[in-house]
Formats: C-alpha cells, sequence, structure tokens
C-alpha cells in the first residue's frame, strides 16, 4: 500500500475528502517523526511501538577487499508491532 492508497482508504473509511485525509495522515507522520527526533518512543497500543535504537560502533569488512574496516555508531527506528496486529496478521 502506498501513502497515496492509504490516503483514499482513510477518506472511504471516514467520509471525509482525500485533500483532508491527506493532511490528517501527514499530521500522523508528523507527529510520529517529531517524537522520534525528540528521542521519544511512540507507542499506539493494538499497532505498535516505534522507537529509536543506537547501533554500537563495531569492526566489519569490506566485502570487495577483505579488509578490515570500523563501522561507527549510528542510529535506526525501530518498529516492534502490538499484540493485536501480529494475531490479525496470523
Amino acid at each position: 500500500m502506498t501513502k497515496s492508497e492509504l490516503i483514499s482508504e482513510v477518506a472511504a473509511k471516514t467520509g471525509m475528502t482525500k485533500k483532508d485525509s491527506d493532511t490528517a495522515v501527514n499530521a500522523v507522520f508528523d507527529a510520529i517523526i517529531s517524537a522520534l527526533t525528540a528521542g521519544d518512543k511512540v507507542q499506539i497500543v493494538g499497532f505498535g511501538t516505534f522507537e529509536v535504537k543506537t547501533r554500537a560502533e563495531h569492526v566489519g569488512r569490506n566485502p570487495f577487499t577483505g579488509e578490515s574496516m570500523t563501522i561507527p555508531e549510528s542510529k535506526h527506528v525501530s518498529f516492534s508491532a502490538g499484540k493485536t496486529l501480529k494475531e490479525s496478521v496470523k
């Protein structure tokens, strides 16, 4: 499902116009991004949890040369599905 398909689905289920649905979907995405940027965890009960995690610095290998190299610490967004979502996908 693409973002435009999601917007159309929200419009169909809520009776909102596509323009209003677009605004609502973008507002939700912006709120999630703002919270994650601030270092907060976003927990949507029944759906899941978005969280920023840190990958520690570690040694890796260049696949072309086989040379060892240090991969610096980095941050990534993690999503854990909630119970309701997990059960509905089974």
